[in-house]
């Protein structure tokens, strides 16, 4: 210890930026994570969202800070500004989206990761051997082949892109980085449902094709694409001169939940000779559970898999994942010579393909140890029970809701997402949501089904249980009453004709 301090003596010298007292510094970052953990450990004692107060969001608005300023002040900043503002998903109740609860295992994880501060971009060091593990566990979870390739990403968004990208450069081949699209890529088609995630037509935008190149299939009763529209599309857009290339199915789709016949796509997509990916973004991991798994049937057919270790995997944020079956494709999509990027025969510039060969990025952070403290401390088949248990309390929330006369479901609950409203008008129901969130009680979001706007309830957070969704339910029909008065909406029966 006393060595430590005198080299830390010597650094106050030299410019560096370690402390000057590494006993204080200790001490107050373990006050730092004792309160993080005691965060996590007393959720429940907090609102799930509070609206900021205008003081709050004034406070941190400053000058540059351009002269130093003691840690503890800092942190006390943060303590009281930022901490208590946060987006809430930590809380049980928190069913707005689809956000992953975290875990205290996680987040120290991801403080040992700051702790080696490693670039994962290239060369040769176990951070990429324990991402390159994960690779070859979801490739085993997912039945792929040898010779697959993997990297995260912040999130399936960018997973999605770089799927789009992947498939481009399969179809137009390498020269169409140098080249650009072209008039080939003009024809380029691409295919999703009208309930796939808004990302796959801003990956189609990014990706210099236009959103118009992406043909955007009707659903069927249960959300899932019409595959036979789908095949119809397809032939009409052959007939007529263009290339289709790339069908992007979901696995969970956003509004809903709903898993498309992946089967039937794949077959379809292998007759066509079309790159099929699946947009799996929480769907996905639906893998880790025997009782769940029957509904991905066919994902080990597809070409590749974006997906989010932060929804599902209870994965600390963010940690999005690529998984593609042919690595050498999907490294021709994005590698690029570099001198200042050559690989060596030994040393630490070692290596044949780096993860900056499969992707964007050149700076990566060490997402993967998050992930792999997450599935080696807990199992992939605890995670699996896990989510199951959250489709279990959406079927709650169900039943819930189909008792009360006053609730209406609007969609079929296929996984972990529920649908309803308060029986009132849009406007009511816009303003249920906003009271709830306000409230602290809980934190449901909203969205439009078939023209009518739903509380859209996301059961993800692994520290749900059935309190949190009757809490909803009485906050959901207090305020629908304090709003309307106690007066609900019934449709009324059809008009009988003599």
């Amino acid at each position: 210890m006393n060595e430590i301090v005198r080299r830390t003596q010597v650094n106050v010298t030299t410019g560096s930026l370690d402390p000057q007292d590494w006993g204080e510094f200790r001490a107050l970052a373990h006050r730092m994570l004792d309160e993080a953990i005691d965060g996590i450990a007393n959720v429940r004692a907090r609102p799930v969202w509070q609206p900021i107060p205008d003081e709050v969001r004034a406070a941190v608005r400053s000058d540059v800070p351009r002269e130093t300023a003691d840690l503890a002040e800092v942190y006390r900043e943060f303590s009281e500004h930022v901490a208590p503002y946060a987006t809430g998903n930590v809380h049980p109740g928190f069913m707005g989206w689809v956000h992953g609860g975290g875990t205290a295992v996680g987040m120290v994880a991801e403080m040992l990761a700051a702790g080696l501060n490693a670039n994962l971009g290239g060369r040769d060091h176990m951070p990429i051997e324990i991402e390159r593990q994960i690779v070859e566990w979801m490739r085993d979870l997912f039945g792929f082949p040898q010779g697959v390739s993997g990297i995260f990403v912040t999130g399936t968004s960018m997973a999605n892109l770089m799927a789009v990208l992947v498939a481009r450069t399969n179809a137009l081949g390498a020269l169409a980085r140098q080249l650009g699209i072209g008039n080939d890529g003009a024809l380029l088609t691409a295919y999703a449902s009208k309930a796939a995630h808004g990302c796959i037509s801003r990956a189609m935008d990014i990706a210099g094709f236009g959103t118009d190149a992406l043909r955007k299939i009707d659903v069927d009763a249960d959300h899932r694409i019409d595959v036979a529209a789908l095949r119809a599309q397809i032939a009409v857009d052959r007939e007529i001169g263009f290339r289709p290339f790339l069908v992007a199915a979901s696995a969970g789709t956003v509004d809903i939940g709903a898993i498309d016949d992946l089967r039937a796509i794949a077959e379809l997509c292998r007759e066509e000779g079309i790159w099929f990916h699946v947009d799996g973004a929480f769907g996905a991991l639906a893998i880790l559970s025997p009782e769940l798994a029957p509904l991905l049937d066919g994902i080990e057919l597809v070409d590749s898999i974006a997906l989010d270790f932060h929804k599902w995997g209870q994965v600390p944020y963010d940690a999005g994942f690529l998984l593609v079956r042919d690595g050498e494709q999907h490294r021709q999509a994005f590698v690029q010579p570099a001198a200042y990027l050559s690989r060596e025969a030994r040393g630490l510039a070692a290596g044949a393909v780096w993860p900056c060969d499969l992707g964007p990025d050149l700076s990566r952070g060490f997402r993967a140890l998050k992930t792999w403290f997450t599935l080696k401390t807990f199992g992939t088949d605890r995670l699996g029970t896990v989510i199951a248990r959250s489709c279990a309390l959406a079927k709650y929330l169900e039943t819930r809701v189909l008792a009360d006369p006053r609730l209406e479901l609007l969609a079929p609950v296929n996984l972990n997402i529920v649908c309803f409203r308060y029986r009132a008008g849009d406007a009511v129901n816009r303003e249920i949501v906003a009271d709830i969130q306000e409230s602290g009680i809980a934190a449901p979001s909203g969205t439009t089904l078939d023209g009518k706007f739903a509380i859209r309830a996301a059961i993800v957070n692994h520290r749900t249980a059935e309190a949190d969704i009757d809490a909803l339910v009485s906050a959901v029909i207090r305020f629908g009453a304090e709003r309307t008065g106690g007066l609900i909406e019934v449709e009324a029966p059809p008009l009988v004709t003599a």
